[in-house]
């Protein structure tokens, strides 16, 4: 079928560089071979017209070159053994039927502002999320959220950087904001450590291209006005037309929120 010693090369071997960056929390660096092009977090099912197709987008040309057979490339992916950010065959048609049948009353669940009549002031991450709600969705602010927080018992910690419209498009957020989900970065997000099992990934958005900058480490670019958005906390400033806010909550371990007024290239 296939050596071990392919399996080893193939899906151990990777580009990334393992050094941290000198960003909020040591959050690592971006590796510098860093493929700009939009993730496949930025397509939807709809997209693809087979799961076969779906596997497809994750199957490289290393990948051909050492499992020989698209058929073996596509096992391996569906296995796990590139990640477990997959959607199984089962997740994958039922996406894609909720995809065709309720877009008309997604896009209705979604475009309400959630946080519209809620008390939040006892919550300063929530406050500040639903000050900002309502202009990222009508598209006059673009807002990312750095957080950095415990996720068990034993102290284990992720952080991340979510562009707050992206979520907002693809998520209910009524249960954020009545608390009764808490707002974390997942691995689809624009970056994503988890410093337990040291899992690193960096994903293009509809709205940021994630650059990789040797000297500056992380930045993200608006793909309307064009503008870099540097998040280095040692930074003088975080960019033209952009405002870097500092919030002191209880409720995480470390948040920093990143406001960019969208303006369109002339």
């Amino acid at each position: 079928f296939f050596s071990a010693w392919h399996l080893l090369w193939s899906f151990v071997w990777s580009p990334r560089a393992s050094e941290a960056a000198n960003c909020h929390a040591a959050h690592p660096r971006p590796p510098h071979t860093m493929n700009a092009e939009p993730e496949l977090h930025d397509k939807t099912v709809l997209e693809f017209a087979t799961y076969e197709d779906y596997l497809d987008q994750h199957v490289s040309a290393e990948d051909l070159y050492y499992l020989e057979e698209p058929d073996n490339a596509r096992q391996i992916v569906e296995l796990g053994y590139k990640g477990k950010d997959f959607m199984s065959r089962e997740e994958f048609e039922a996406a894609k039927k909720a995809a065709l049948e309720g877009p008309l009353k997604r896009k209705k669940s979604l475009d309400a502002v959630c946080s519209a009549g809620k008390d939040l002031s006892k919550y300063p991450f929530l406050y500040a999320l639903a000050q900002r709600e309502e202009l990222v969705r009508n598209g006059k602010l673009s807002t990312i959220i750095f957080i950095r927080d415990v996720i068990d018992k034993k102290g284990h910690e992720v952080s991340g950087y979510i562009d707050y419209g992206h979520r907002l498009k693809t998520e209910d957020f009524e249960e954020y904001f009545d608390r009764k989900k808490k707002l974390l970065p997942k691995p689809s997000d624009l970056s994503y450590y988890n410093w337990k099992t040291q899992t690193l990934s960096y994903n293009n958005s509809s709205t940021f291209q994630v650059i990789a900058d040797n000297e500056m480490g992380l930045l993200f670019k608006h793909k309307r006005d064009r503008k870099t958005i540097n998040v280095d906390p040692k930074g003088p400033s975080p960019g033209d037309n952009s405002h870097r806010v500092v919030l002191k909550t209880e409720e995480y371990t470390q948040v920093v929120i990143y406001d960019h007024v969208t303006r369109r290239k002339n």
